[in-house]
């Protein structure tokens, strides 16, 4: 039976997340704040902590940077009303495992639990910048890395309309995904360099990775450099080379976003999406 510490200034949200857990078959305890938490943690071994952030004495922030000591360091994941991308940053660098926004609803909360509980530890993360204008990572090149840094971003684009925040989700994963298994080689040791910047009419992301770079003439098996003529000609190299069906990603990126740059080596993605009929921009 896994054992969770529930970390939260407020009574009734303790109450109420106790019981949930407890009911789903998890085994339970609660402290007040970080100097609390802290007590629990030195007298019992825990799997898993949800963690407030804004509490007295001592936050979850500074509780998290304090976990680092532990020997047998439990997963966290932070639980915070605060959608200041400083505040989930800072998260990231103390290598929380999920985030959740308060209130969590039951289903969503055992959901997080659940997974958080099967994940491994987070990959460490250099948060370069943490201004809500300009946010910039430094991010290994593995697959959890590009998953974990995907869910962080997301939550960042929080106030976008659900349409903005699909297109830009799906261009930023599928651009990610590709510089770290084609730039990074999937190569834990190194690492791709992001930052996205918020401007009143826009957002921009750019994404640069170690590779070499790539030519379009030289992806046959890939739907964006094929003639019109004969647009779905990459998918007989596919199947004649027993790649999975698809080759679509970059083709439905450029559709997905306003403008799509690369730099002359193509080693680097530069995409934009303008907010101007976007009900959240100002």
């Amino acid at each position: 039976m896994s054992k969770i510490l529930v970390v939260d200034d407020d009574k009734a949200t303790r109450h109420v997340l106790q019981t949930v857990l407890t009911n789903a078959g998890f085994s339970t305890a609660v402290a007040r704040d970080g100097v609390e938490a802290l007590k629990s943690l030195d007298a019992d071994r825990f799997d898993l902590v949800l963690l407030d952030v804004w509490m007295p004495r001592m936050n979850g922030l500074e509780l998290l940077a304090k976990l680092r000591t532990i020997e047998a360091r439990p997963r966290v994941v932070v639980m915070t009303s605060d959608d200041a991308p400083e505040t989930l940053l800072k998260a990231v660098r103390e290598q929380a495992v999920k985030y959740v926004h308060k209130p969590v609803e039951a289903t969503q909360l055992l959901d997080t639990v659940r997974e958080a509980l099967a994940a491994s530890y987070p990959p460490s993360v250099e948060v370069i910048s943490a201004r809500p204008e300009w946010v910039e990572l430094v991010v290994p090149c593995t697959r959890e890395a590009a998953g974990h840094i995907e869910a962080v971003m997301s939550q960042l684009d929080a106030t976008l309309a659900p349409d903005v925040r699909a297109s830009i989700g799906y261009a930023f994963r599928e651009l990610l995904l590709n510089a770290v298994e084609w730039g990074g080689k999937l190569d834990p040791s190194r690492t791709v360099r992001i930052a996205c910047l918020r401007a009143k009419r826009l957002i921009m992301y750019r994404i640069a990775d170690p590779g070499t770079g790539f030519k379009i003439e030289d992806l046959p098996h890939a739907a964006i450099g094929q003639s019109s003529d004969d647009p779905i000609a990459h998918m007989h190299v596919r199947e004649a080379k027993g790649i999975r069906p698809g080759g679509f990603g970059l083709l439905t990126v450029r559709a997905s976003v306003d403008e799509l740059l690369y730099n002359e080596q193509r080693n680097e993605v530069v995409f934009v999406k303008y907010l101007d009929d976007d009900p959240a921009a100002p």
